[in-house]
């Protein structure tokens, strides 16, 4: 399982330390934060207790309002579970008490300036893609016209030079040749690269390319959502699919089907035009057009048409 330290988001995130500076090494493990309101007042049957807790506004003005004895059974409950951390929100002032329950259990506790609902929308980003099962697989991936592409195929069929080409009609490079693949839900998978060949393209005969130095910031994206899955193959004669609507195929990566396209390699065959037909045309079936319907209702007889229009 994947895990993240404390330490980590201290950094990523620029929080105070106000208590456990020597337990940041415990580790987070659930991607999504908690904040323990029904924790507060009992109710613990569903309390994730090894997900990050963050105490808002809310639930600082609700410990305020209680007495010595009873702020100490509350979050006395909560500390009982040795969660990862607490985080407070807003930099919210008054917190001794708290403090001194930390200090004692050995629990982080930890302060942001920024407000409740900003920070947990960028923790738990961060911790989905961070925490996010992933592999790694051999290809390239590109972003084309606002899609992720996944490029596949044999070692030498040509996939980095495709990239290449799509690169000089305006297009982005995300990964070369190892390309990572994140489940970021049963419907997402981000492709992203991993670090070490980060902006890097390798072409046969010419070397290696940094992308960014070449061709500018414009040439290169961290990550993105990947929409195909083109195989590239080598040119079969009377193997190629000619009807006016293929028959949708799928690729699975962690359970998530992509949908997969098949394009074969001929010289002077305009394999990057090819690979931007295809997206622009699945981005049109996503809105609900499809040109091969619309070509079939144009064949169809007119059958309204008076019988001496028809002679």
């Amino acid at each position: 399982m994947k895990s993240i330290t404390v330490e980590n988001l201290v950094r990523r995130f620029s929080l105070e330390v106000l208590a456990g500076e020597n337990h940041l090494h415990r580790t987070v493990t659930q991607s999504q934060a908690h904040r323990p309101g029904l924790e507060f007042v009992g109710y613990f049957d569903f309390f994730p207790m090894e997900r990050v807790q963050v105490l808002g506004q809310k639930e600082i003005t609700y410990l305020h309002t209680l007495s010595h004895n009873e702020r100490k059974q509350r979050i006395g409950n909560i500390v009982n579970y040795h969660p990862p951390c607490f985080i407070v929100t807003a930099q919210q002032e008054g917190l001794m008490y708290l403090t001194q329950y930390c200090v004692e259990e050995g629990i982080p506790l930890l302060r942001t300036r920024e407000s409740t609902f900003e920070f947990i929308a960028k923790l738990d980003a961060y911790m989905v893609k961070t925490l996010a099962p992933e592999i790694a697989v051999h290809g390239v991936c590109v972003n084309v016209s606002g899609m992720g592409i996944l490029l596949r195929g044999k070692s030498g069929v040509g996939k980095s030079e495709t990239a290449h080409t799509l690169i000089g009609r305006g297009h982005r490079l995300v990964a070369d040749d190892i390309v990572v693949l994140k489940k970021l839900s049963p419907q997402t998978l981000l492709g992203t690269h991993n670090e070490k060949t980060k902006e890097f393209l390798a072409l046969r005969s010419v070397g290696l390319l940094n992308v960014v130095r070449l061709y500018g910031r414009k040439a290169f994206q961290d990550e993105t959502r990947i929409t195909l899955d083109i195989e590239l193959t080598k040119w079969q004669d009377n193997s190629l699919n000619n009807e006016l609507e293929l028959e949708p195929k799928f690729t699975e990566y962690m359970g998530v089907r992509i949908p997969h396209i098949e394009i074969q390699l001929q010289p002077g065959r305009d394999v990057a035009g090819l690979i931007e037909a295809a997206a622009n045309n699945w981005y049109l079936r996503q809105q609900g057009y499809s040109a091969a319907e619309e070509f079939m209702k144009r064949l169809e007889p007119d059958f309204d048409l008076p019988n001496s229009s028809r002679e």
